[in-house]
């Protein structure tokens, strides 16, 4: 693994002091933040049913608005850094798969870089690029982002509050959320009973 070297002003180019300070437990990737925090975690679905893509205009409202629901009772009234990944084969290559990552994301500032190269053919190594942009919450403010997450067009997506305190990782078909303790996970599962998974652990 390795780290862009980042100046320490506040803002997006500070995150990744931050997220050693804060988060040592795990790397900056969406997908392993689940295992690395389970008794803080909770998992909500997107649609009714449990269905995983929206398929009508009327669906990507009910995704839109429990992805914002979830976030204003994280975020209301803080700033938030707002993290979008590309990968490829070599650390400043072009992007391995075509996204709509810069048009969505115009803002992000690369700032940490996460390398698999245990395999000796250099063809098999992969370098996860992270970019962030800092900005206030507010309701709707990240929707076109939201709708290419529920599409599958971007994963490994992230909204954190400038502390990194909570932790929002929308993924298609739903959101996995990391609270601050177990009791504030407990408080906000209880809330939204009805957007959970039928599955026994919670997936």
């Amino acid at each position: 693994m390795s780290t862009e070297e980042m100046s320490v002003e506040p803002g997006p180019l500070r995150l990744a002091a931050l997220w050693r300070e804060h988060r040592p437990s795990c790397v900056p990737l969406a997908h392993t933040f689940r295992s690395a925090y389970p008794d803080r975690w909770v998992r909500f679905h997107s649609l009714p049913g449990s269905k995983r893509y929206p398929a009508s205009e009327d669906e990507y409202v009910i995704a839109l608005d429990r992805y914002n629901t979830v976030l204003a009772e994280l975020f209301a009234g803080m700033d938030v850094f707002v993290v979008t990944m590309d990968w490829s084969d070599t650390p400043t290559g072009p992007a391995g798969y075509s996204t709509h990552r810069e048009t969505l994301h115009p803002d992000g500032i690369h700032w940490w870089t996460e390398s698999e190269q245990d395999d000796p053919d250099p063809e098999f190594h992969t370098h996860t690029r992270l970019y962030a942009d800092r900005r206030p919450w507010e309701r709707g403010c990240l929707d076109e982002l939201l709708r290419a997450v529920a599409n599958e067009q971007l994963v490994e997506v992230f909204i954190t509050d400038t502390e990194l305190r909570r932790i929002h990782h929308p993924y298609d078909g739903g959101a996995d959320v990391i609270l601050t303790t177990s009791e504030e996970r407990d408080r906000l599962r209880d809330l939204h009973a009805a957007w959970l998974s039928g599955h026994p652990d919670g997936l």
